[in-house]
């Protein structure tokens, strides 16, 4: 016998004691598909044929499945399942995961399972255990069909049992996880014929005309669709009812379905036209008469080839490898791929409250807010004025037939194409404007976050770097400073790495010296880096938009403002709002004068910058730690000193000799301390002090810039830099070519220049932005080096005394290597997911993980 089940399905082993189930099982499914009773009693008790067991042995295994079948697997109960109701509570979870049930029933003779019992030391029970199972199952066999098995096979031998093969698995009608596209997902047309046609030419389609064909297969009925680069059409129901040329669409779609050129899935408006079609009693209302009255001058060959093709459709379809998701009212994501009444009828009328609103309509349920999935959903049904994504899923029945617009997604592209109505061919049931319903805005939603999203171990997916872990702890601590101190989370969409410092250096007078930078990369297969110079500001994160309309649509903020500064933490880099807006006006002045929004076609940008002076973020570092030991120190030392001469002079304790020389060093060195950190001071008193030096474009509508090169940052950037030498600072950059030793020898004595003037040092970047090394490891996106003076601020006055170099140079890197590598693949994934108009969760995922990993115990002087 040929045995064919589901690919998701659950299937039941049903047959006495003896009957050979977990042989069978064993023999045709894989191990963890199999789900045994024994085994559970074994679990509870320590011992597979305890009764008293029994209730929490099922218990478990009624656990176990259903965890199964949640994560969509294929799953097989060995237990004797002869009792009707046992059969009754497994049908229900599997009902309750909209999975197929199957039974496969061993039906064998009473003495072929007694002897087989004889012959087993791990069963005790006596033979009328098995005559009753026996009977049990001959008074359920006429019945199973009838309990909701979709599918029973019945073996009434060991013959038979020998003769079954290798089981078959069955894809479900709607998997089309092996097609892959690119479509074009068409919403509801309502026998919109002239605009459908206008916007399959508009998305590149070839309409032509051909023979009309007779045959019952719904390849041709007068129009040939085909597309030049092999694209094809989804078509989301509701195709009759309501428009002018019902008829002509269903012959359109059915030839475009019936050669192969696209799908469709059905809507409610198609079912109801197949009930009439097939004789039963429909209202004609919601435009079916006039569905009904266009189809009277058809050929009765056609209404049967139209009632034949709706009966064929599938509630949804799942395309891509499970990413794509096409239904007419939308689906959840426990739906996907599953089949059953439930399903279909959730495809075809969506939810609802189980209210009546005041124009006597169902209040429908907002499923797509709750949606979790990672799954894109496409979906019509009800109509809205525009088609806006939320949390991955997106109606695009724009309610053509009310006057509206008859769109296209085009996948994987998320291309909106639209052309308008040529009329207003029937009046809405609710005034606004065309449409039956509003879609709420995905930045409605984005209001509130939920805790469980960002709190707790967690880990995080990235592109770049595959899983990133984050603890609990850490969590806690990220939590904490967005909700204290963050500014408005919807702006919160990147926030950067942190940078490791380039290795040790081998010379004694330099604890980092750019030689180590550039031999990270040299020793990685890297054969050219950028070398940019490291300004003495505080990072920042610029946000800036074309207009505050712009704010309103891509952020969801309903605000005058045009932008956002803040640092790398998250926190609002300017108290004074005033002169915060006044800064981001000359950023967007200076994107407009340089031409930077049509360039990059895009109306906001996300810059990564240094913001300067150091000072102006940095008062209170410098008030209570550098000043403050600088002030200590010259008021202290120089009377240290008058008091060693003092003892000197009178001859009194001639090692105060030794201590007045060590006295005499550490003035000096806090000099230097001194000149040191008010080389990145001065003083602030408006918009006209500040300095911005960006580096990178880190993302504009529709793109991250992480696949262009730094010399292509640094150019777009001198760009913008132009249109206002006020408030940017270019930052100056040398490309270096290892196999040019004069290349990589000027860059070194560059470094050595920067840092003599005062400069802090240099950034050392691979040249392409994201590099792997040869095994795939993702490395560093920048090494900073820093100049002896400025490491003087950081460890301290005295650091380069050779007892102190000693030990810095002990210090290890790997801990800040590793976090700056992770921060960077979550700031990136961050970006792309908002590029990507993922929901604001999915952002902050990666936002959260940033500063949950900051909180990590790192040396923060490294």
């Amino acid at each position: 016998m040929e045995i064919k089940v589901p690919e998701l399905s659950l299937i039941l082993m049903v047959g006495a004691s003896g009957s050979g189930k977990s042989s069978f099982a064993e023999e045709h499914f894989l191990k963890h598909e199999v789900v045994s009773s024994d085994v559970c009693r074994g679990i509870v008790s320590n011992d597979e044929n305890s009764l008293e067991a029994t209730t929490d042995a099922f218990a478990l295994l009624h656990n176990i499945v259903g965890i199964r079948l949640k994560r969509g697997l294929l799953t097989v109960i060995d237990a004797t399942n002869v009792q009707p109701y046992a059969r009754k509570q497994l049908i229900a979870l599997a009902r309750e995961h909209h999975v197929l049930s199957v039974a496969i029933v061993l039906n064998l003779p009473l003495d072929v399972c007694e002897g087989r019992n004889e012959h087993r030391s791990d069963r005790n029970f006596g033979p009328h255990v098995i005559r009753q199972h026996i009977q049990q199952l001959k008074k359920s066999l006429r019945n199973l069909r009838r309990e909701g098995f979709q599918q029973v096979y019945i073996l009434g031998s060991e013959q038979e049992v020998k003769a079954v093969g290798q089981i078959s698995r069955e894809k479900l009608y709607n998997d089309r996880k092996s097609v892959h596209g690119p479509f074009d997902i068409i919403g509801d047309i309502h026998g919109c014929y002239i605009e459908t046609i206008e916007l399959l030419e508009k998305l590149g389609y070839e309409v032509t005309s051909g023979p009309e064909c007779t045959q019952n297969d719904w390849s041709d009925y007068g129009l040939k669709v085909t597309h030049p680069e092999g694209r094809k059409v989804i078509f989301l129901g509701d195709l009759v009812d309501r428009g002018p040329a019902s008829p002509s669409v269903l012959k359109l779609v059915m030839s475009i379905v019936g050669s192969g050129a696209g799908y469709c899935v059905p809507g409610n408006h198609d079912i109801k036209l197949q009930k009439y079609l097939n004789g039963k009693n429909v209202q004609l209302n919601h435009g079916l008469a006039e569905t009904v009255e266009q189809l009277s001058t058809e050929t009765d060959q056609f209404k049967h080839e139209v009632k034949e093709f709706v009966y064929s459709l599938i509630s949804h379809l799942v395309f891509d490898d499970g990413r794509l998701v096409v239904a007419h009212a939308g689906i959840k994501e426990e739906m996907h791929g599953r089949g059953s009444g439930v399903i279909r009828s959730f495809c075809l009328y969506g939810e609802t409250t189980g209210e009546i609103d005041e124009f006597g309509l169902p209040v429908r349920h907002n499923w797509a807010a709750e949606y979790r999935g990672n799954a894109k959903v496409i979906y019509g049904h009800t109509p809205v004025p525009e088609a806006q994504w939320l949390n991955r899923t997106i109606d695009i029945d724009t309610g053509c037939v009310f006057g509206g617009k008859l769109t296209a997604l085009r996948y994987p592209e998320e291309d909106l194409v639209s052309v308008d109505a040529k009329a207003v061919y029937c009046e809405p049931v609710r005034p606004e404007l065309n449409a039956v319903s509003e879609l709420s805005h995905q930045h409605e939603y984005d209001d509130v976050l939920d805790i469980e999203d960002v709190t707790g171990k967690r880990i995080v997916q990235t592109r770049l770097r595959h899983n990133i872990t984050l603890q609990e702890e850490n969590s806690i601590a990220a939590l904490e400073v967005m909700t204290r101190w963050a500014v408005d989370p919807k702006w919160l969409i990147y926030l950067p790495p942190t940078m490791a410092p380039c290795g040790t250096s081998e010379l004694s007078e330099f604890l980092e010296h750019p030689q180590q930078a550039i031999n990270y990369y040299r020793k990685r297969g890297v054969r050219k880096v950028v070398c940019e110079e490291k300004h003495m500001g505080s990072r920042a994160i610029l946000v800036v938009c074309k207009d505050a309309e712009v704010v309103r649509r891509r952020f969801g903020i309903v605000t005058d403002r045009i932008g956002i500064c803040y640092t790398r933490t998250g926190r609002n880099f300017f108290s004074d709002r005033e002169l915060e807006l006044q800064l981001l006006s000359r950023v967007q002045q200076a994107l407009t004068v340089s031409g930077f929004w049509d360039e990059h076609k895009t109306d906001w940008v996300c810059l990564d910058a240094e913001l300067m002076p150091w000072s102006a973020k940095a008062q209170s570092l410098l008030k209570d730690q550098y000043a403050s030991v600088a002030a200590a120190a010259r008021h202290s030392l120089p009377a240290a000193e008058i008091a060693l001469n003092s003892f000197l002079a009178r001859g009194v304790d001639q090692s105060a000799d030794a201590l007045l020389q060590k006295m005499s060093y550490k003035r000096s060195a806090i000099d230097k301390y001194t000149t040191a950190y008010q080389n990145y001071c001065w003083e602030v008193s408006g918009v006209d002090d500040y300095k911005i030096a960006p580096f990178h474009i880190m993302a504009t509508e529709g793109c991250v810039h992480v696949d262009k090169n730094h010399q292509w940052h640094m150019e777009c950037i001198r760009k913008l830099c132009k249109a206002d030498s006020t408030t940017f600072r270019v930052t100056p950059y040398k490309l270096v070519e290892f196999d040019d030793d004069l290349s990589v020898q000027a860059a070194i004595e560059w470094w050595h220049e920067l840092t003599k003037n005062g400069g802090e040092g240099m950034v050392v970047k691979p040249f392409e932005f994201i590099v792997k090394s040869a095994k795939g490891d993702l490395l560093q996106p920048a090494v900073k080096c820093r100049g002896s003076e400025y490491l003087r601020i950081i460890y301290g006055p005295e650091y380069d005394l050779p007892k102190h170099m000693v030990e810095l140079k002990q210090r290890g890197l790997s801990r800040k290597r590793s976090m700056a590598i992770r921060e960077f693949a979550l700031g990136v994934e961050g970006l792309e997911r908002f590029i990507e108009k993922e929901p604001l969760r999915r952002v902050h995922e990666s936002v959260f993980g940033v500063l949950a990993l900051e909180s990590e115990g790192v040396d923060p002087r490294l």
